[in-house]
């Protein structure tokens, strides 16, 4: 079992390759929540994720022979990026597979710190399994993204960080799972400093592989679909952090893809940051109200990572406009004819949306003699704006589809 000395050594260890990010506190959510509510952003470390932090360690602890035979890991991205770095700081060798499925800024990144990168399989799991054939061929020394006791605290260094920043006046930290290195550091140190700290972890309900794991009191391998976050994509807990999760997590919670999405939008919004999937699941938890806080209540939020794709960026942030009311689409008819379009654009201006796009065409089954399909896509204030649209479009004669 890793120990509260253990993440001390650790935080001593890595002292001068990360960074104490900080500690936002978000004025929204507390008073939506009539608590007080922060953000722990580890999407500032150097490479974007909690991640250096046990990798960094585990190097650290290598022997001089595991270096001289070079390193190889699995990950979803986020590690990759943290055991090339400290494997260049270290002049050891590192491949790092990956799945194909893995954000190509991770996958850039991780190169550019000097290491070998093998993509292969859609989520960590397949990683693993070729890595872990890849090592058997190699001898190279294989480091574990989360089930490794250096890596644990290694991550566990972020919950001294929390305790010191917030003077000691925490009284939940919300943190997200995948394999459970992350939760399971942060657990014991909080736990360790101050046993009435609640801690709960957040996993994407797409894979929820942990809370499965705990409700059925054994390891449980769950994988239901791919996910947005996947920094968390873990289809089987490790035996060293379910043991480690089951003592001191207090509840595991799970969110929606729509949920986490929204999550990534509000971060944006209203903290400034970007964020990727995994990082906004905990705020995703606040949000939905999947965890309540009590008033005044104290509460962390780890923000796990930055390492986002710009692409799958822009994605998640249209779902997330179209989820909470702020974007509209639909179909209707025009009649074909000079100023048919002008018409039904006339009615939506005066309702004060903006139209994003217009597109139209007759060559359509859709479309009858004498009439245009034509599919609208507006910006909108709220869910109540929409409705007041379709009524006032439906009253000037147009059906909307």
């Amino acid at each position: 079992m890793v120990t509260l000395q253990d993440i001390k050594n650790a935080q001593e260890t890595i002292k001068d390759v990360v960074r104490k990010t900080d500690i936002l506190k978000s004025h929204r959510l507390s008073t939506q929540t009539k608590a007080n509510i922060f953000f722990k952003c580890e999407n500032l470390q150097r490479t974007g994720s909690f991640k250096l932090r046990g990798a960094s360690n585990k190097v650290a602890n290598l022997t001089d022979e595991e270096k001289k035979k070079g390193v190889i890991a699995s990950s979803a991205g986020n590690h990759a990026q943290g055991v090339a770095l400290s494997a260049k700081k270290n002049n050891i060798s590192a491949t790092i597979v990956m799945p194909s499925t893995a954000p190509l800024a991770k996958v850039t990144a991780t190169k550019e710190y000097g290491a070998e990168v093998v993509l292969t399989g859609l989520v960590y799991d397949d990683a693993y399994n070729k890595a872990v054939e890849i090592q058997r061929e190699t001898r190279k020394t294989f480091l574990h993204p989360f089930n490794d006791k250096y890596v644990i605290a290694g991550q566990g260094t972020i919950g001294l960080e929390i305790f010191e920043q917030l003077d000691k006046k925490v009284d939940t930290v919300i943190c997200p799972i995948g394999g459970g290195g992350l939760l399971s550091g942060v657990a014991i140190a909080m736990k360790s400093l101050n046993p009435n700290i609640k801690v709960i972890g957040v996993q994407t309900a797409n894979i929820p592989s942990m809370y499965e794991s705990i409700k059925n009191n054994k390891i449980t391998t769950a994988f239901k679909n791919t996910t947005i976050a996947d920094g968390i994509a873990v289809k089987t807990p490790g035996d060293i952090t379910f043991d480690i999760i089951k003592k001191y997590v207090d509840e595991i919670v799970v969110v929606e893809e729509e949920e986490i999405a929204q999550g990534i939008l509000f971060l944006m919004e209203n903290q400034k940051i970007i964020v990727e999937g995994s990082g906004a699941v905990t705020a995703a938890a606040l949000l939905t109200k999947k965890y309540v806080p009590n008033e005044n209540e104290n509460v962390v939020c780890i923000v796990s990572g930055g390492n986002v794709d710009v692409n799958t960026l822009y994605r998640v942030i249209g779902n997330a406009l179209y989820t909470e009311g702020r974007r509209f689409k639909f179909k209707t008819s025009i009649k074909d004819q000079p100023g048919g379009l002008a018409q039904l654009t006339k009615v939506i201006c005066e309702t004060n949306a903006n139209i994003l796009s217009a597109n139209m065409t007759r060559l359509t089954m859709d479309s009858k003699l004498g009439s245009q399909t034509i599919e609208i896509v507006l910006e909108t204030f709220d869910r109540n704006h929409i409705e007041e649209i379709k009524k006032v479009v439906t009253e000037a004669g147009f059906e909307i589809s």
